[in-house]
């Protein structure tokens, strides 16, 4: 009877060490995902930034054009204008 007491009891504790090793790693895996998630969020508005700059950029330079094709029209304008006086 004692034997099957003791068995018993390694058994017991042997799960209970099992349980705690299993908290463990779930609470591991728990951390390593929210790192994962944060890493992406991180990339994420790293990406979105780079591609709002981007458009300012273009758009930035869309507008350039836009003013050199209005200052060479200006520019033809007015020498039209010196050639007819």
């Amino acid at each position: 009877m004692k034997t099957i007491a003791v068995t018993v009891a390694v058994l017991a504790l042997g799960l209970a060490a099992c349980e705690s090793r299993t908290e463990e790693a779930v609470e591991n895996d728990t951390n390593v995902e929210n790192a994962v998630e944060a890493d992406t969020n991180a990339a994420t508005d790293d990406a979105a930034n780079a591609a709002d700059n981007a458009l300012d950029s273009a758009g930035n330079a869309i507008e350039d054009a836009g003013n050199a094709v209005e200052n060479a029209g200006d520019a033809v304008e007015d020498a039209a204008d010196n050639a007819a006086d």
